[in-house]
């Protein structure tokens, strides 16, 4: 077994016959900007600035857009007792479950609410869900115990999909 390291953080290990092509592929990518790529995104930044100060412009488009689907799944999460986190920006939405009481102990799975939840939500009712605790270090996982992610980024179809879906959702008792 062969390893090869670069200062790009590019770390590999196998066969010597195929760490020395991942070497040669390795030097000439590193250096390469592909003549396509560089001419689509020129393009597309003309684009833009030819209808920068429209209705039409993407960079006027895409945060109405998410703010939009924001407030339609924040509503729809509010509206079953949940408590969305309202973000300044970006794709992504939290949101507090612990008004809705939901146990998931007997599960037994050793992991924390929020995992078993997004599983649930997931597997019960076909609605995709980011666990938050993934992105804390075991110290302070305990911190988003009950939130979840949720995606913004979405076709409309999707959110209003998500939407209904939600509305389904109940306290336990």
């Amino acid at each position: 077994k062969q390893w090869y390291q670069r200062r790009v953080a590019i770390t590999a290990g196998g066969p010597q016959h195929l760490i020395t092509q991942l070497q040669h592929v390795s030097s000439c990518t590193t250096f390469t900007a592909p003549t396509p790529l560089q001419e689509a995104v020129a393009g597309g930044f003309n684009h833009e600035r030819s209808i920068a100060h429209t209705e039409d412009a993407y960079f006027k488009w895409l945060p109405a857009k998410l703010e939009d689907n924001c407030r339609k799944l924040a509503e729809a999460f509010r509206s079953v007792g949940m408590i969305p986190v309202w973000p300044d920006g970006g794709y992504f939405m939290l949101v507090d479950t612990s008004p809705m009481g939901w146990d998931f102990t007997e599960v037994k799975s050793g992991r924390y609410y929020d995992v078993d939840c997004v599983k649930w939500l997931t597997r019960e009712f076909k609605l995709a869900t980011i666990p938050i605790s993934v992105f804390y270090g075991e110290a302070n996982r305990h911190l988003s115990a009950k939130y979840i992610r949720v995606c913004c980024a979405k076709s409309d179809e999707t959110i209003d999909k998500a939407c209904s879906i939600i509305s389904q959702l109940k306290k336990s008792k």
